[in-house]
């Protein structure tokens, strides 16, 4: 290895690492305020991507059904709570969840979609994935909201597998890339720089500095920052765990419909890509341990650097060598807290 490929390998593992932050932060996030481990996390970064590609190719994506299935089914979920009390919804919004999806496929229907700009075909990828993410927390997860932290991860598994198979009927078996935001290359020192590596680094860094004044200066984010240090305490002043829950799935769903934009024209990427996807952002968020959002981003970088390089030296094993960074830091962790008693849930 030269120091040119050396560069090439940090500037793929840069990208890479920067989109897995913007997951690790997602899920550190969602368990911070809701004790749930995000395994589809990935799905909506596939669902990004593919419906971008699809866009493209002159196609209305299909994903858009079953957006207004979930709309429908959490219409009716909502209708059968007593009273806002209860988590009940007034009828005029009721109405309105119900004919977002379909007034959306109407526009998609009508719109040249292989014509438009690729910033509308983003928007419109945004429109239809990101309100997936309240629409899962309110069918799946906030019935079971305050059970065991098992049986949470249960639940994820089986909506990570339900949208695995969702996303097989909705977008086929073919895998699909969608095309470059530029073309445009820049020289730097013995390297040049692809302008979508730029894009993806560019667009991570703006999304952290978002969050981190979100969460920092408004009060929202800072409602939701009290859910996720004290769920009962958040309670008890007034800040709705069902709120709480609902915003952090459409922050979740927001990022990874995002990031599936981003690198949807670096790869090639298929219905069931989102596992491995998840599970890089997960490391990353283990190696902050569920806690620290500095020490995520830290390694979700080491995790994109580590796998541009495996993928130079051991490509055949570059999947088993980022999973096993997750061993050191779990010993690391079990060593230095010793052992502690179950708490009753």
């Amino acid at each position: 290895m030269n120091a040119q490929i050396a560069l090439i390998l940090g500037q793929d593992g840069m990208a890479n690492g920067a989109v897995y932050a913007l997951l690790a932060l997602c899920i550190l996030l969602v368990f911070s305020v809701t004790r749930v481990l995000l395994i589809p996390q990935g799905e909506f970064v596939v669902y990004g991507a593919l419906c971008m590609a699809a866009m493209q190719n002159g196609r209305m994506p299909a994903l858009v059904w079953l957006l207004a299935g979930f709309a429908v089914a959490e219409a009716i979920a909502d209708a059968r709570a007593r009273g806002p009390a209860a988590g009940g919804v007034a009828p005029r919004r009721l109405l309105a969840r119900i004919a977002y999806p379909f007034a959306l496929a109407g526009l998609l229907w009508l719109l040249p979609l292989a014509a438009l700009p690729i910033w509308l075909q983003g928007l419109l990828t945004l429109a239809i994935v990101a309100p997936m993410g309240p629409q899962l927390y309110r069918l799946f997860y906030q019935p079971v909201a305050d059970a065991s932290t098992l049986t949470l991860l249960i639940v994820s598994i089986a909506v990570h597998l339900a949208l695995v198979g969702l996303g097989l009927l909705a977008f086929g078996p073919e895998g699909a890339r969608a095309a470059a935001f530029s073309d445009a290359r820049y020289p730097l020192g013995p390297v040049t720089i692809a302008s979508q590596t730029v894009w993806i680094v560019a667009v991570s860094v703006v999304w952290m500095a978002v969050l981190f004044r979100f969460f920092g200066r408004t009060l929202a984010g800072r409602a939701l920052l009290a859910a996720a240090d004290n769920r009962m305490g958040a309670r008890l002043v007034g800040i709705s765990p069902a709120y709480a829950g609902r915003a952090v799935f459409l922050l979740a769903a927001t990022l990874g419909a995002c990031s599936g934009i981003l690198v949807g024209p670096a790869t090639t990427l298929y219905y069931d890509s989102g596992f491995l996807i998840s599970l890089k952002g997960f490391v990353a968020a283990i190696v902050g341990g569920l806690a620290s959002y500095p020490l995520a981003v830290a390694g979700a970088l080491a995790v994109g650097l580590v796998e541009a390089f495996s993928a130079f030296w051991a490509s055949a094993y570059k999947e088993i060598i980022v999973f096993t960074l997750i061993i050191p830091f779990l010993l690391w962790r079990s060593l230095r807290q010793g052992p502690i008693e179950d708490d009753a849930e």
